[in-house]
């Protein structure tokens, strides 16, 4: 227990249609979580990258800061008609979007939250998720840049009354991606034109080094890409997407997945071993590897190393979807979307699955700061009925389980990771607070009760929804609950249900 008494807290924002309130995250005392800030009347709410700040967008365009530490609110900004605002990863500077009546109205402003003043203002005639921030920031906000006509604009993220320090000249670009640990790399993508083929390069930052891409990978086919800096920014995987399939495999098109380092010596597809659709792709916390759920349903999972070696491979199953805790020790396996709601818990570092269980309708995932726990959530307008929290530990058990009426957004408030305590420790924590924490929801004192009699509890999303499980993943299923000591209703037979309750 003493690396939780020497660890930040953990805090979860909850909004619904009132607003949002801040409770305090597990572990509860009693079973349920404290409120750590009263419900507060907003149509939205996002941390800064670090959760020092949190930005609240009230009624009549007015965008409130709070800082996280006293929960005070410290700054207002009154922004007519604005369409978006974004936090800088420090939450140094708030970045607004304004709907702009003429071309010389300036409707991009930086401002800064410490003297409400603006610092950096642009014209932008529109606004979508590729070109949203407007400006980008290193997560030490030291590197910043923006996209422009054929063009990047750089600033020095600590001072903009320097105005742009330098431009990199990039004919046709369409999206760029700033490396943020550290802020030494700006990916872009220019699109297939005339014949010539889509590109991603990789610039340095530093302007007497523009002069050349250090690294380069062309592609045909391609409608949109996804490009994902791994910690350290030496990686850069690069998810290609067509809306057509040229091959007819697929009614939703084509993608395939490109790995870049920043140096140029490696550069090329990553080899998957099932056709299909990438579903999902995410660095460890170390950089040094990533896992990807891809394929034909069912989809199949694997983790490589930075120089896509395959090193662990995670099965396949109904999967379309990958989280890596913060610390690099678990892996959290899921189907969610259209899909029933299946999970499987991996422990990277032993190499083996932990457990299978089971968290239907589920639109957002995400691990805790610390490691420990996993939340799920249900929320509108995505599905507008159960929505919901469910908290699951490393383990896949079921600690906490909230329903609402309607549930809007659900997010742990971001600490950084290096500040909880070594990740064998924090289990050790876990272990001891789980027994006494599943009592008062009515659970069993064996972590293996409180996860069977909850996931049973609720009925199987393949029932509600009628969704096809061919038989081979039913008795997959049925061997891995075997295994795990997991408890999937729909997966024991009734000699099996009726001699756990014996047990």
């Amino acid at each position: 227990m003493a690396a939780t008494n020497c660890s930040p807290s953990l805090d979860i924002l909850v909004r619904g249609p009132e607003g949002f309130s801040l409770w305090n995250g597990p572990p509860f005392s009693n079973g349920q979580p404290s409120i750590k800030v009263e419900t507060v009347a907003c149509s939205n709410a996002k941390f800064s990258d670090d959760g020092s700040r949190l930005m609240v967008t009230k009624s009549g365009s007015v965008v409130s800061i709070y800082d996280c530490g006293t929960t005070k609110e410290i700054r207002s900004f009154e922004v007519p008609n604005i369409l978006a605002a974004a936090l800088s990863p420090r939450g140094t500077y708030l970045q607004t979007f304004q709907k702009a009546l003429t071309p010389q109205e300036k409707n991009v402003v930086l401002w800064s939250i410490e003297t409400g003043d603006p610092v950096y203002q642009q014209f932008q005639k529109n606004m979508t998720k590729t070109t949203w921030p407007s400006i980008r920031f290193s997560s030490d906000e030291s590197v910043a840049c923006r996209m422009a006509t054929n063009e990047i604009q750089f600033f020095n993220g600590g001072d903009f009354s320097k105005g742009i320090t330098n431009r990199l000249r990039v004919p046709g670009v369409a999206a760029v991606e700033l490396s943020k640990e550290p802020g030494s790399h700006v990916a872009v993508y220019v699109p297939e034109s005339k014949g010539v083929p889509a590109s991603v390069q990789i610039y340095p930052c530093a302007k007497d080094l523009q002069s050349q891409p250090l690294a380069r990978r062309s592609f045909f086919r391609s409608s949109s890409v996804q490009m994902s800096w791994n910690s350290g920014s030496t990686g850069l995987l690069i998810l290609v997407q067509s809306d057509v399939d040229k091959t007819n495999q697929s009614y939703y098109g084509e993608s395939k997945l490109n790995y870049l380092t920043a140096d140029g010596s490696h550069e090329g597809l990553v080899p998957l071993r099932k056709e299909g659709p990438v579903h999902d792709v995410q660095w460890s916390c170390t950089g040094s590897e990533f896992a990807v759920v891809y394929g034909v349903m069912p989809a199949k999972a694997t983790v490589f190393d930075k120089k896509c070696n395959p090193l662990l491979e995670l099965g396949t199953g109904p999967y379309n979807t990958i989280r890596w805790n913060p610390k690099g020790r678990f892996l959290c396996l899921a189907g969610f979307g259209n899909l029933p709601g299946d999970m499987a818990f991996w422990d990277y570092t032993e190499k083996k699955q932990l457990a299978t269980t089971k968290a239907e309708w589920s639109v957002t995932s995400e691990w805790s700061p610390d490691g420990r726990y996993f939340m799920t959530a249900t929320t509108a307008p995505r599905l507008q009925i159960d929505n919901g929290i469910k908290i699951f530990l490393y383990n896949g058990s079921l600690y906490f389980k909230k329903m609402f009426e309607k549930l809007y957004q659900v997010e742990w408030k971001p600490v950084s990771p290096d500040r909880f305590g070594e990740i064998a420790e924090l289990i050790k924590s876990v272990d001891s607070l789980k027994v006494i924490e599943t009592k008062p929801q009515g659970q069993g004192s064996k972590s293996s009760q409180a996860s069977t009699k909850t996931t049973s509890s609720n009925p199987p999303a393949q029932k509600a929804a009628g969704a096809y499980r061919p038989p081979h993943a039913k008795q997959a299923a049925l061997a891995q609950a075997e295994l795990f000591g997991e408890s999937q209703a729909e997966g024991l037979s009734k000699n099996a249900l009726r001699n756990k309750k014996e047990k």
